[in-house]
This record gives structure tokens, sequence and C-alpha cells, in this order.
């Protein structure tokens, strides 16, 4: 199994309603030589995916550092909220704000996204800029454009996966051992190594008293927003991001993959144009986990572009 080479600190903080569960890396007591780092992950996920890229980050740029890394509501260690059938994307901005309260209060902090993450970052540091001091977005490439006439089908489309998953019918597969949830893993990532593959299953699923295997999801993540994904009010939030912004993607194209031309990478590019103050990067032979696939890569690049000897 892969060896950590620094290991993290597990933590609750009362959040809103929630015991929110962070991954907490580096000494919050020594005189900080940066500003906190805080890692946002993705849609089932979980915070402890962003060990190896900590491990990978050199010893100069980590030491006195304080970097943090929560588990969203409903994923990892952080229980969802009860009751819960579905969620709100906007929750995610406010447990956000209320966790960079707690552990960062009056302090901007750099912010990593991951995917999901990355979007939740980018509309963060449009929602509150004097939060962020730097911003990197990690193949969060927000969603296709949609049309007002298409609000009434998905509406109604929320409705009824409402009721599949009160009938049972939208869950989470389970595993026999930690062992599927590694195959499961690297099915899923062709790239993943055996060693991380088998670390991440201990982080990403738990066994029951049965021995059977959960991944630590709630399954009303599954349940589709009923509110359309409106470019013109992200783009708006987008353009007001005071932060130096790095977009970087894998050099597989996840997006053709997953909307066969719907919406492309040159349509992302486009809308990155509003952030007054980005640049872009690419990180070679990684798909969309890349921060698994290249962790080396990931942390050089995150290093370079948030390293500052002022701070």
């Amino acid at each position: 199994m892969y060896q950590t080479q620094r290991p993290s600190r597990s933590e609750f903080v009362a959040i809103r309603t929630l015991q929110y569960h962070v991954r907490r890396w580096g000494d919050a007591s020594a005189s900080p030589t940066g500003a906190p780092l805080v890692l946002a992950h993705g849609w089932m996920d979980v915070g402890a995916s962003y060990q190896f890229v900590v491990d990978a980050l050199s010893e100069a740029f980590f030491q006195g550092r304080q970097i943090i890394a929560p588990d969203w509501r409903g994923f990892g260690l952080t229980a969802a909220p009860t009751p819960a059938d579905h969620y709100h994307f906007a929750d995610y901005l406010a447990d956000l704000d209320q966790l960079l309260d707690h552990y960062a209060p009056g302090q901007a902090v750099d912010l990593v996204g991951h995917s999901m993450g990355g979007n939740i970052a980018m509309l963060y540091a449009g929602v509150r800029p004097q939060r962020i001091r730097r911003l990197v977005n990690l193949e969060g490439f927000g969603m296709p454009a949609s049309q007002p006439s298409q609000a009434a089908a998905r509406y109604a489309q929320w409705m009824d996966e409402l009721r599949r998953l009160e009938r049972g019918e939208i869950t989470l597969k389970g595993y026999d051992s930690a062992d599927g949830v590694a195959r499961r893993l690297m099915k899923t990532n062709p790239r993943l190594s055996p060693d991380k593959a088998q670390w991440l299953a201990q982080h990403w699923a738990r066994p029951d008293a049965q021995g059977q295997w959960h991944i630590l999801g709630d399954a009303a993540h599954k349940i589709v927003s009923a509110q359309l994904y409106r470019v013109d009010e992200t783009l708006a939030i987008h353009s007001a991001i005071a932060a130096p912004t790095l977009a970087v993607q894998a050099s597989d194209d996840s997006m053709g993959q997953w909307w066969k031309g719907r919406y492309t990478l040159a349509e992302f590019h486009e809308r990155l144009k509003v952030v007054p103050d980005c640049r872009t990067a690419v990180v070679q032979d990684a798909g969309h986990m890349l921060h698994h696939d290249q962790p080396q890569a990931v942390a050089a690049l995150i290093e370079h572009f948030l390293w500052d000897k002022k701070h």
C-alpha cells in the first residue's frame, strides 16, 4: 500500500448544522510562511484524495504552511444533512465561507479545487473575492449551456428522481472488500497504480457490520439539480474574481468523453476570458483525476503558481 510522507490529522468542525470533517497537514501554530492552502475535492471524492499532491510538495513550500482539505457535506466523513434527499450547490459556497472563517479568520487563502471542487472554487472566488489570494482550478469545467425552454423538463426530471430515490432505485454500489473498492477505482482510472488504489479505498469507503464496503457518499448526490446551469450568471460571477487564477487541464480530453461535442474545451477556454487574470496549463499523460495520475506535476504547478516569498 502507498506510504504517506506527510500524514494528515483528522478533525471535525461545527459548520452550519453539520460536523464537518477536515484533513489538516502542517503546523498551524508555526509562524506561517505562506497563506493557508485549502484543497477542495470533486464529486464522489474525499479530501484525503489530495494526499499524493501534499506528499509531492517541496519542504520549502510546505514548511510552516497550514493545508486543509474538507470532506464536502454528504461525502467522506462529513455526514449528510438530516433529512436530505437532494443537494443545493449554493450550500457548498456557504460551507466553504464558514470553514474559512474558522481556519483563516480575516486572512486570504490560496484555494485549489478539482472538478466539482474547481467549480465551487471559481464561484466562491467571484462571490468573496477578498477571501482568495490565488486560485487554482483543476479540471473544473462547469456545464454545457442551457436554455430556459429546458426548465420544465428539468423540474419534472428532478421530481421523478426524488421518487426513485425514495423507492431505493438510486443507490451506490457496495463491495465485498477493500480490494473490490480498489479494483473499481482502477477500472475508472486505468492510470491509478495498485498501491495508491489500495490507499484511497481505505478513505473512499468503509465496511459495515457485515463486512460489506460502502462508498462514503450519499446517494442523494446523484439526484439532478432542479435548477438549470445558467452560463450568463456563472460568467458574471467569474468576471468578479480578483485573484490570479490558474486553470489546469489534463492531456486527456475529459469533456470530449463526457459531453460528446455538446460542450468542448474550446468553449471552456472562451468562458475563461472573463476571468480578469487567468492563465492555463496542461498536465501530460493524465486524465480527469490528474492529481492521482501525476501528483508531482500537479504539485509543481500549484507550488510555482502560489509561491510568493513575501507571504
